[in-house]
């Protein structure tokens, strides 16, 4: 069950509220789970009861994904405002400095985390930012026109297209590898959170000019792709570990753009070694 936090943040127009809902289990160091574009923060359930044998793994839905209200009026979804937004949740909570893992968009935001001290360790997977504007055109496109089929279709046929291998993989196969092993009530679920996404196309519009070109120094760093990733290409990997030298790339056979449910065993170990 999710809990939600308001804490203040500044914007241009003065003192705003910012409302973060979340979910938090285990012990020892903790570690925020951040997930991506019209995603929610169920797409880590699958390795949230392997990491919280050895973190306090603290998985949130992004401000204007899941259930986490839209930012207020004057409150800009771009890089240098949410990453430094999580770092103000994070202290919300009684948390300082976490380990943070993120997935796409997460993934970018873990790394601006990183960048700006507020996080122990990065594990980015498949992290945006790392694309040429050609690649960029394209992930961007396809998210239009997943977000635009999920708005087109009746709920009655997307509970009819979930409850068959053949039809969850018409849903989700673009972000999984083995899009079949989601439940009829995951790919129910995630489709919905991607129509009802609040911040989904204001994301997409900071996203445009969004490049990560500085390093991550004095903490670990892993980036890690999947061989299968069909949204952000894996080439896009070499782009990030040209820009990040110190951190440690990964390739994750068999796993889609979104690894966790690919392969669950797979992705919590890279993320326990970096925050080892």
């Amino acid at each position: 069950m999710a809990t939600t936090v308001a804490f203040g943040v500044e914007s241009p127009q003065g003192p705003r509220t910012v409302s973060v809902a979340y979910e938090r289990t285990g012990s020892g160091e903790p570690l925020l789970l951040l997930h991506g574009i019209g995603h929610h923060r169920q797409a880590w359930d699958p390795v949230v009861r392997i990491l919280a044998v050895e973190r306090d793994v603290i998985a949130v839905d992004l401000p204007g994904f899941g259930a986490s209200p839209a930012l207020p009026d004057g409150v800009p979804y771009d890089l240098a405002t949410v990453a430094p937004l999580l770092g103000a949740f994070c202290e919300s909570i009684g948390v300082d400095r976490p380990h943070v893992a993120g997935n796409s968009l997460g993934g970018l935001l873990a790394l601006e985390m990183g960048r700006e001290k507020l996080a122990r360790s990065v594990t980015a997977l498949s992290p945006a930012g790392f694309w040429s504007e050609r690649e960029r055109i394209y992930a961007f496109g396809t998210l239009r026109a997943m977000r635009l089929a999920a708005e087109s279709m009746p709920l009655p046929l997307i509970e009819k297209l979930s409850r068959t291998a053949a039809g969850r993989t018409v849903l989700t196969s673009t972000i999984y590898a083995r899009p079949a092993r989601r439940t009829p009530q995951e790919a129910v679920s995630e489709t919905l959170a991607l129509r009802e996404a609040t911040g989904f196309h204001q994301t997409l519009a900071v996203g445009r000019d969004v490049r990560f070109t500085d390093d991550v120094p004095g903490l670990p760093v892993t980036i890690a792709w999947g061989g299968r990733d069909r949204l952000l290409l894996r080439r896009q990997g070499i782009r990030a570990k040209h820009t990040l030298p110190g951190a440690r790339l990964v390739r994750l056979p068999g796993c889609g753009h979104v690894p966790m449910n690919d392969d669950p065993a797979l992705v919590s170990r890279v993320i326990l070694d970096t925050s080892r």
